[in-house]
Formats: structure tokens, sequence, C-alpha cells
């Protein structure tokens, strides 16, 4: 009954930007962390921002500096804007959100589908 919804993929030159959004929706408590993993083919899927409740965030080291993870509380919406991406950034971006619906006694992680942002000339 939860369910995460991300948009915003696609492709882009070498040092453009791109913004992706995930919607998170269903019969929900609260939202705990949110944030943003990485896959690309061949490796395994890393962490790249997470941003908390507090809103503390962290970030991948390859990402600082060019990554940012935010979050709209009011429409249970995270985002990364991507800003100076390099064909290294290329990968399935998954969001994800550690919640807990209502009928829980406990919190529970749930990730979107995934979509794939490809930086290449």
């Amino acid at each position: 009954q939860v369910e995460l919804v991300e948009s915003g993929g696609g492709l882009v030159q070498p040092g453009g930007s791109l913004r992706l959004s995930c919607v998170v929706s269903g019969s929900i408590r609260s939202i705990n962390a949110m944030g943003w993993y990485r896959q690309a083919p061949g490796k395994q899927r890393e962490l790249v921002a997470t941003i908390r409740s507090s809103s503390s965030t962290d970030y991948a080291d390859s990402v600082k500096g060019r990554f940012t993870v935010s979050r709209d509380n009011a429409k249970n919406t995270v985002y990364l804007q991507m800003n100076s991406l390099k064909p290294e950034d290329t990968a399935v971006y998954y969001c994800y959100a550690r919640i807990r619906p209502w009928a829980a006694s406990r919190e529970y992680d749930y990730w979107g589908q995934g979509t794939q942002v490809t930086v290449s000339s």
C-alpha cells in the first residue's frame, strides 16, 4: 500500500544537469530517512545521498559538491538535483524511504522502480 514513483531521468550531455523526483504515496504514518541509490551496469548498488527527517544529509564522495538532495515533507517527495554530470554518473537511480505505515509497529524500507540517467555526448 506504499508506493514510490520516480521521475526526471533521461539523457544529458557531460556537464549538464538533471533533477530527479520521487513521490511517496499510500497509508503512511511517518517517513524517516529518504534518499537515492544508483546502480551502474556490472556494479553494485551504491548510496548516492540521504536526507533524514532532521534534514541532515550525507553524500557519496563521488557526488559531493555536484548533487543536492532535498525533501518536501508536505508533498512526501524527495529530490536529487544533479549538476556537472559526468559519464560515470550513468546508472539506474532508485529512490528509497524508511517509512512507518499506519498499520505497522515499526519502520520498513521501500524502493522505487528506478529511473535511468545516461550522461553521454
